[in-house]
């Protein structure tokens, strides 16, 4: 079954070269496009496309339309295709509900392949944004980097957090692991906390960056 996807970008020469690229994968079909706030809403409600591609810097702005499109449709994949590349911005469309952040200069077979990740139901940031973002986290936070943070988790909280970076719900994950969903709760409290992070995203990016992902699984 073909991916659907929409792209919303207010740059007409970046927005066709985007829909001819991936409109020659097999697999893939447009099924809408526009260039502001408003469009990207509508398309979603008109449309139903299976990922949305979207900019930041836009009348309305991108990061705007990501909550309004969620409240409609809470499963909707959103990935945004920007220029930025500042902390804030990552973490504000992490935050409110995004599945991706990639910037414009990725190449078309790349972002192909992210595309077909967030549609599977993973997330993707690119990989220099999220070690920045950890950064910048936690030179706020005052707190001194550590080399390995993950080193500081148990191996039952180690196990929870692979699965939490696999995309599975603490409800999946307490089936999985024949735990209740208030322990895994309770772990993933102890997990975020040990790592310095406010959310599942960031506690995911957290492991990939030090490398040990699956490790436990």
């Amino acid at each position: 079954m073909a991916v659907r996807i929409a792209v919303i970008d207010d740059h007409p020469l970046f927005r066709e070269g985007v829909k001819r690229s991936l409109g020659e994968i097999s697999d893939f079909q447009i099924v809408g496009e526009g260039c502001t706030k408003e469009d990207a809403i509508r398309i979603s409600q008109e449309h139903r496309p299976d990922v949305i591609l979207m900019d930041i810097s836009m009348p309305g702005g991108g990061l705007n339309a990501i909550l309004p499109i969620l409240e409609l449709f809470p499963s909707q994949k959103i990935v945004m295709l920007t220029v930025s590349e500042t902390s804030d911005d990552v973490a504000s469309a992490l935050n409110s509900g995004a599945k991706g952040y990639v910037l414009k200069g990725v190449g078309s077979r790349a972002l192909a392949e992210i595309i077909r990740t967030v549609a599977s139901g993973e997330s993707y940031v690119s990989p220099a944004l999220s070690a920045r973002l950890l950064s910048d986290m936690s030179s706020r936070s005052g707190a001194p980097s550590k080399t390995d943070p993950i080193g500081e988790l148990t191996s039952r909280e180690c196990e929870v957090l692979n699965l939490v970076a696999a995309g599975l719900s603490n409800k999946r994950i307490a089936l999985k692991l024949d735990l209740h969903e208030k322990t895994v709760k309770h772990h993933m409290g102890r997990i975020l906390a040990k790592l310095n992070v406010t959310n599942r995203t960031e506690a995911a990016m957290a492991l990939r960056d030090a490398g040990h992902e699956n490790h436990l699984v």
